[in-house]
């Protein structure tokens, strides 16, 4: 389901794969690409991975890549202790983008976004509700939702991108 209202679009994007993992130390994946600061991503082809604290990172990959991301998980598993789940169906990611996505994540994310670097990411509020943003490029955002909550954060959402494309 799409959504345009001038000047911000609302889209959702297909299911990807996301696994949610822990561990120590983040050179011991090096095949996994992992980025040491909070905040930071890093990209591997179509893989990405967005650390969101100090032992936690969220890796995304298209579903066509699901194989060989859980083949190189396993190995992994073997050598250290960490841990690896697959939230894929948990969650629910839009895709907004437009002149005025900062006002439009204005209205729920209390974040200053303009400071937020192009590539990186973070775990933050929407109204109440816990989120997942990165900043795709200077007007566009991904924004990963629980699944259950989905329905409130877009209703939001859809209400805020009419009021700025009237001028509210």
């Amino acid at each position: 389901m799409n959504a345009q209202f001038a000047p911000v679009a609302i889209a959702e994007l297909p299911p990807a794969t996301r696994i949610s993992l822990r561990l120590a130390d983040p050179g011991a994946a090096p095949a996994l690409a992992l980025p040491a600061k909070i905040g930071a991503r890093t990209a591997t082809g179509n893989r990405s991975a967005l650390c969101l604290g100090p032992d936690e990172w969220l890796i995304e990959a298209p579903g066509a890549e699901a194989g060989a991301l859980t083949a190189t998980l396993a190995d992994l598993a073997t050598r250290i202790a960490m841990s690896a789940v697959e939230v894929s169906d948990r969650e629910v990611t839009y895709r907004l983008e437009g002149p005025a996505v900062l006002d439009l994540l204005a209205t729920g994310c209390p974040l200053d976004l303009a400071r937020m670097p192009t590539g990186s990411g973070t775990r933050t509020v929407f109204d109440t509700v816990q989120i997942v943003l990165t900043r795709e490029a200077g007007d566009r955002f991904h924004l990963t939702v629980w699944r259950s909550f989905a329905p409130h954060v877009r209703a939001l959402l859809d209400l805020a991108a009419r009021e700025l494309a009237v001028g509210l």
